[in-house]
Order: C-alpha cells, then sequence, then structure tokens
C-alpha cells in the first residue's frame, strides 16, 4: 500500500523504517541522493531523540533551532519532517513541481519548521552563529529553558571562507548554544591537517567523531550543550558515491 494512503493513525506512528518509503516519494529531476542519504540518521537521531522541536512548537521562542546548511538533497529532510507531522506525506510526491513548497533546498518561507532558506553552500553556519548570538541578548530568566541553536554542515562546504570566520569567531566568542554536525563523505576538496574534528579544537571547540550511522553514538555525541563551548560532532559515512 502507498503510504500516501495510510490511514490518520499510520501516519501518526510514521518511524525510522519508514524514512527509505518517505524519500522513495520523492521523484522528479536530480535530488542529490548521496547528499540526502549520507544526513539520514543524523537527522532522525535530532528530530527524534535531541531536539526540542514539533509541528505545535514552530513559533515557540524557547524551541531549539535547526538549520540544514547541506541543503541540497533535502529528500531526508523532507522525510523526517513529515514523520514527524510537520508536513503532509501527500506533499512529498510533489517535489519540486511547480506549485510544490518542496524546492531542490528546503524554504524557510514554505515549508513549517524550517529556520533558513538553503542555497549556496557556507551560509548555514555564519547564521547559526548569529541566531545563537542572538538568543543569548535574551533577558535572562531562570524559568526559561536556553533553546540551543544546531547546524548541520557537509565536510564539502567546510572549504567555504565563510565557515571559516564562523568556526573562529563561535570558538572565541565561546557560543555554548551552539552545536554544528559535519557529515563526513570524503567529498572535501582540500582537507585538513589532522581531521575535521581538530579543525574545530583549534578554534577552541568542544568536539567528538562518531559513525554517522550508529544512533546512541551520535545521541550521546549530541548531548546536552557544552557548559563553555561550542560543540562540533563529525558524523562520519560511507564516501560518496560508494554501494556501501
Amino acid at each position: 500500500m502507498s503510504l500516501t494512503t495510510l490511514s490518520p493513525t499510520r501516519r501518526e506512528h510514521l518511524g525510522y523504517d519508514d524514512l527509505p518509503y518517505l524519500m522513495a516519494l520523492q521523484t522528479g529531476d536530480e535530488k542529490h541522493s548521496y547528499a540526502a542519504t549520507s544526513t539520514l540518521d543524523v537527522l532522525w537521531v535530532l528530530y527524534h531523540r535531541v531536539l526540542r522541536v514539533a509541528p505545535h512548537l514552530v513559533n515557540d521562542p524557547d524551541r531549539d533551532r535547526f538549520l540544514l546548511s547541506k541543503g541540497h538533497g533535502p529528500q531526508a529532510y523532507y522525510a523526517v519532517l513529515a514523520a514527524k507531522g510537520f508536513i503532509d506525506v501527500d506533499l512529498l510526491p510533489t517535489l519540486a513541481s511547480w506549485e510544490s513548497p518542496l524546492g531542490h533546498h528546503p524554504d524557510r518561507v514554505l515549508v513549517p519548521g524550517v529556520e533558513a532558506g538553503s542555497g549556496s553552500l557556507g551560509h548555514g553556519l555564519p547564521i547559526a552563529v548569529g541566531m545563537a548570538l542572538a538568543l543569548r541578548q535574551r533577558p535572562v530568566d531562570q524559568s526559561r529553558r536556553r533553546p540551543r541553536v544546531v547546524c548541520l554542515v557537509g565536510d564539502g562546504e567546510l572549504d567555504e571562507g565563510s565557515n571559516h570566520e564562523a568556526i573562529a569567531f563561535a570558538g572565541r566568542a565561546l557560543l555554548r548554544e551552539l552545536t554544528v554536525v559535519v557529515v563526513d563523505n570524503r567529498s572535501s576538496s582540500h582537507g585538513w591537517p589532522g581531521g575535521i574534528a581538530r579543525r574545530f579544537a583549534v578554534e577552541g571547540w568542544d568536539t567528538a567523531t562518531v559513525d554517522g550511522r550508529d544512533h546512541d553514538a551520535l545521541h550521546d555525541a549530541l548531548g546536552p550543550p557544552n557548559v563553555v563551548r561550542p560543540r562540533a560532532v563529525v558524523a562520519t559515512v560511507e564516501r560518496e558515491g560508494s554501494d556501501q
């Protein structure tokens, strides 16, 4: 049976095992499938076990913020948003059609739950830095939770100069509200001496490198924010274009 014909009760209980089917509903032009599948497990762990986000919280000032800087190939992101009730499953087959809100890059104005539209690689992390700074300016109120900002980037876009500046600033500003997840499928043109985690560590970040398909390892690494420093989690996955 097609997922688009499932009963409302069934749709309310979509889980991780349903994500490949939700992704398969998204047909059409080139979808950067490798980019999408590389992020699948990180996205699920974030939305299912880590972030304080939900359809009824999209305007809650105390919600967590998630930014998909690696926005090309958003199949997995849309699948997770559908599984969690942010968008209707029936929208998935409309991906990139003329009147669909689901474009080849997520649009903050059109898709509920999207905090920032994506486009040119390298601009997601600077926006996340700005969000973390803005949240820090809120009046201190011990009765309110401190939202966190999580940004997912690809290893390839770390070559962009805008990320060099964002990484350096966040470390020196001690933006403890900020977490960056780098999905590493070895697509970077330049790389970094000592590895990706080292790149963040030298700028004062708390770092961890984990298997990007291991949900428990991801959950542990993405746990409560560091009390002092921003955190970078490198999630290693199979190399782009591999059959693994």
